[in-house]
């Protein structure tokens, strides 16, 4: 055996080619073939290798590079069956064909498992029918998305139109209450007037009853400002609110809502509690609340409003944190479990037809999610109810707004100025215009807008003073109109109207806002600031 592996490795046998040395074409035919069937081999072999080199991402690489190293061993096979022709190195000739045997076998061994593997994924029939039903489920998916889009359109719709809803029936609501409000500030000016009337050369006393009636006069803004703001469209504007002082505005609006029989007792409100909160939604959502606290007390009864700072996980729908628990408890007779559990969702009521829309605790849900926190209801039949909202303590502190002084006593000069001056009542425009000339001014009248048009295109003045609602042509349009031809005119808009998006529409650096009923200094203020005076 030993010399016959001597005898293979030195080439001591004859070579191959000896025995087709008689028939040359046989032994060229030989030649060409091996070589064509290893240029093959081999070019295969470095396709699949560059292939599978570009191609990471192929799912069986590694059967390839078997492949590729079958068909180079079958290449090099052939390149030496051309050598042993000539050369008798049949050693060399066994050892590649040795390994293009393990290889061969490795590779047979790896491909039929893969087989199976092959034959089960799918074809590219079914690959074109997948695509196909992918492609109408991707349809009817966005389909149902700009349908869903278009639903929480309308819900947001439905939704602002509840709230003002909210807001009208708080209004209605408190109509009784206001109206007698209103009488009363009425009968103090009526009152003082008359005094002043009758008595004008005392001068001491006219002072005091001018004072009287200008009181009477701001009690009445301040509640007319309150209605306005409620029944006015507005968005949300979350921003840091001093709670403190929130409740002490709205609590004349929350004890008219449980009067007559019903009291109202507000504890001690620590001053430095923030919260950030839309501050007029809080108030609407309060005073909904304190009608539902008035409906279950038909005895009457004590509402108690109170605050607290609480940390950690106050609600179980809440993120741990700083919040402010604003808390509104009756005396009233509570709820049945069923009913607790059921009081937040919209239109749930259990008053009579007419006499509610269930809409006062969904709405005072929905302005504390709205601010980042939640609502809880503790509530046993017979034992009065708790409403506490949660509500997120501010990162910063409240804007202070800075007052204009409308009192003070600083003289203004408007000597040389002109003034436009367009109002269709014609009791408050010759009130203003008394009160312009009287600081120096020249002022021009105008009854309605496209007169007040007019009257810029020819007077030529330095400031227009309009009011907002007037028939036929609005302040806001009038100032639209003159702006063509007076681009930097300065404007003041007065106004007791609450349409603030018309009114944002016109506003900017050269138009100021008095809100009616303004003192005459407040106007002057405000025209001199605009005038730079």
């Amino acid at each position: 055996m030993l010399s016959l592996l001597a005898a293979l490795s030195n080439g001591a046998y004859v070579p191959h080619g000896a025995s087709m040395a008689w028939r040359p074409g046989l032994l060229w035919a030989n030649v060409a073939t091996d070589a064509v069937l290893a240029i093959a081999y081999f070019s295969i072999a470095l396709g699949l290798a560059l292939l599978i080199q570009r191609r990471r991402d192929f799912a069986f690489s590694w059967i390839f590079w078997c492949f590729a190293l079958f068909l180079t061993a079958d290449g090099l096979n052939h390149l030496m069956s051309i050598v042993t022709l000539w050369y008798p190195v049949y050693g060399v000739q066994v050892t590649i064909k040795a390994l293009t045997a393990a290889a061969s076998i490795a590779t047979a061994a790896a491909l039929w498992p893969l087989v199976s593997k092959m034959l089960s994924m799918p074809s590219r029939a079914q690959l074109t029918a997948a695509n196909s039903k992918l492609e109408a489920t991707i349809e009817e998916r966005d389909a149902a998305l700009a349908q869903l889009r278009e639903q929480m359109a309308r819900r947001r719709d439905l939704e602002a139109a509840l709230v003002q809803s909210q807001k009208l029936e708080a209004v209605g609501q408190l109509t009784g209450g206001i109206a007698h409000d209103f009488n009363n500030l009425l009968q103090a000016v009526a009152g003082n007037l008359e005094l002043i009337a009758r008595k004008p050369d005392d001068i001491d006393r006219v002072v005091g009853w001018s004072a009287s009636a200008l009181n009477a006069v701001e009690r009445g803004r301040t509640l007319t400002g309150q209605l306005l703001a409620f029944s006015s469209k507005q968005g949300v504007e979350l921003d840091s609110v001093r709670l403190v002082e929130l409740l002490g505005g709205v609590k004349d609006l929350i004890e008219r809502a449980v009067a007559p029989l019903g009291q109202v007792r507000v504890e001690r409100i620590d001053p430095g509690l923030n919260v950030e909160v839309d501050a007029l939604q809080l108030e609407l959502a309060l005073l909904n609340l304190a009608f539902n606290a008035r409906d279950a007390m038909p005895q009457g009864g004590m509402l108690t409003i109170a605050a607290e700072h609480r940390s950690g996980g106050v609600a179980p729908d809440l993120p741990a944190g700083d919040y402010v628990a604003l808390s509104l408890t009756d005396t009233g007779t509570g709820m049945s479990p069923e009913v607790r559990a059921r009081a937040t969702e919209p239109f749930f009521t259990t008053k009579g037809v007419g006499k509610g829309t269930g809409m006062g605790l969904s709405m005072a849900l929905g302005v504390a999610r709205q601010s980042g926190g939640s609502l809880a209801i503790e509530s046993e039949e017979g034992q009065g109810t708790a409403i506490t909202l949660f509500l997120r303590v501010a990162a910063g502190q409240p804007r202070r707004i800075v007052g204009d002084d409308a009192r003070s006593d600083v003289r203004v000069d408007l000597s040389g100025c002109t003034i436009a001056l367009v109002d269709d009542d014609a009791q408050v425009r010759g009130s203003l215009a008394d009160t312009l000339t009287s600081a120096g001014a020249t002022v021009c009248q105008a009854s309605d807008g496209r007169a007040g048009i007019e009257l810029v295109r020819s007077a030529r003045p330095d400031l227009l003073v309009v009011d907002f609602a007037m028939p036929g042509m609005t302040g806001a349009e009038v100032v639209q109109q003159m702006r063509g031809d007076h681009p930097d005119l300065p404007v003041v808009i007065v106004t007791g109207f609450a349409d603030t998006d018309k009114l944002n529409a016109v506003t900017g650096a050269s138009v100021a806002v008095l809100w009616k009923p303004f003192e005459a200094q407040e106007l002057l203020r405000k025209v001199a600031g605009l005038l730079r005076r």
